[in-house]
């Protein structure tokens, strides 16, 4: 199972509390009813996987992923805070 402690911030939020945490997205993706919003700061790139709960239903964050500039993992309950903070 994934550690999601520290993640409450975000699991769970539809694009528009993102918004409203970190600022526009540097990217939005859709595909079939899917959304990847990707949010960036000076600490890392946070990457927000959202997807309908149940059929007509907004998308929701279900998965988060983050790295620095040089492309490596970091730790995602960091990476929100650092981004929340700015």
């Amino acid at each position: 199972m994934t550690n999601t402690v520290g993640l409450e911030r975000v699991l769970g939020r539809n694009a528009s509390q993102l918004t409203r945490l970190f600022g526009d997205a540097v990217q939005d993706f859709r595909e079939n009813g899917a959304r990847k919003l990707q949010f960036s700061g000076e600490a890392c790139v946070l990457d927000t996987y959202l997807y309908p709960e149940s059929s007509g239903r907004e998308p929701v964050v279900t998965y988060v992923d983050a790295r620095n500039a040089a492309g490596e993992n970091v730790d995602r309950a960091a990476c929100v805070e650092a981004l929340a903070r700015r």
